[in-house]
């Protein structure tokens, strides 16, 4: 079903990635830091306190990209857009536009516990913190370069893919050059580091429960135990396919899937494998076009897929059926998904300098209230038909 329920923006960067901002995490870690400041201040020059003040609560998401080094005069920036729910729209300028220089941030993850946001440039990967900005009454946040500098991720060339597991304990990098490094957060303690794990690393993330981390190639995909550091299966792709991007999703409690996107001679398939014999369960064509863009909803009820084409599918998992689409949502090739925390919307972004909000409609609920409404005009039609015969007074 096509579904136009949806606000673009346009913010005059092309988009590389893109993650939602764990707010409430950061907002309790600047007012510890601030409540230090004060009490400091206090000491010296008591003043009312403002804790019992009323806030809204605030969502954002972060969106990193730019021109890369040519004098294009497109800037290498990170940027923070306001999410709005009650109008569903995203803020029409930037909360935060912080430009990195001649450094393209080509791709980034987002630490879930408020840490700041780790960008791989073409030879390093640097760490970005969360500040409290003062030149917005409303939206407080800003970006600073960390103090704090990645030394094991210093000259150590251009990172295709980097991601936390769910607590942010642990930090995977996978490089072009097909190597694989995985850290302890935030001692940077190394506990994997192959030198060859693929030609070059594509995609990478970690299982719901921390335990496993899916690493992905164009034609191999390997599942890694994070505790051993050895590999436990590997997935090799089909005569056709070309693997793109690599996700685990929690169904239930006692059935987590990976999910496999993948690109064919005749569009875009999402492959899905059993995570205890990693075994593929199901192939399922979704799309026409290759596969851009991939993620999971947090609740693992909804797939997002983007196309080369601009468009942008929301898949039911259950059923691996397109439950909404908006066609030529961006008008270049989708490179970033994000869904919400509460998986009710989603933000896309594009080489087209453009973000996309698209809030998902659950057509369970929908569905249900139809078939409640034909049912009433059934017996509606049968109570008049039996009072017609005599059969009811």
């Amino acid at each position: 079903m096509t579904d136009t329920s949806s606000d673009l923006q346009k913010y005059g960067v092309p988009f590389y990635g893109a993650g939602w901002i764990p707010y409430n995490h950061i907002k309790s870690k600047l007012a510890s830091q601030e409540k230090i400041e004060e009490d400091k201040k206090e000491e010296k020059d008591p003043t009312p306190s403002n804790d019992d003040e009323i806030t809204t609560p605030l969502n954002y998401v972060v969106l990193a990209g730019g021109g890369g080094e040519g004098r294009s005069g497109i800037p290498n920036a990170i940027v923070v857009s306001h999410v709005n729910f009650t109008s569903n729209s995203l803020s029409d300028q930037p909360v935060v536009k912080h430009e990195t220089g001649s450094d393209l941030p080509y791709r980034m993850t987002v630490h879930p516990h408020g840490d700041g946001i780790i960008c791989a440039f073409q030879q390093s990967c640097r760490l970005f913190e969360w500040k409290e900005s003062e030149g917005n009454e409303v939206h407080k946040l800003g970006v600073k370069v960390s103090e704090k500098v990645l030394i094991q991720l210093e000259d150590v060339g251009q990172q295709l893919a980097l991601t936390f597991n769910s607590e942010g304990s642990v930090l995977a990098v996978g490089g072009e050059d097909g190597s694989l490094r995985v850290f302890k957060w935030p001692s940077m303690k190394i506990v994997l580091n192959e030198a060859q794990a693929h030609s070059s690393v594509k995609n990478l993330d970690f299982s719901c429960d921390g335990k496993f981390l899916v690493s992905l190639g164009s034609g191999l995909c390997r599942i890694w135990d994070v505790t051993s550091s050895k590999v436990v299966a590997s997935l090799a792709k089909g005569n056709d396919e070309v693997f793109a991007f690599c996700r685990f999703s929690q169904i239930n409690d006692k059935n987590p899937h990976l999910y496999i996107a993948a690109v064919t001679d005749y569009g875009g398939s999402i492959l899905t494998y059993n995570t205890t014999t990693w075994k593929r369960i199901r192939t399922s064509r979704v799309v026409r076009e290759a596969i851009s863009a991939f993620n999971v909803s947090s609740d693992g009820k909804f797939l997002a897929v983007g196309t080369v084409g601009g468009d942008l599918f929301i898949i039911n998992s259950a059923n691996m059926r397109v439950q909404m689409m908006v066609k030529k949502a961006h008008l270049g090739l989708v490179t970033a998904l994000t869904f919400s925390p509460d998986s009710r919307a989603l933000v896309s972004a594009s080489l087209d300098s453009s973000a996309r909000l698209t809030l998902i409609k659950d057509k369970t609920s929908s569905g249900g209230m139809t078939w409640m409404i034909i049912l009433m005009v059934l017996l509606a039609i049968a109570v008049y038909f039996m009072k017609e015969k005599g059969i009811i007074p």
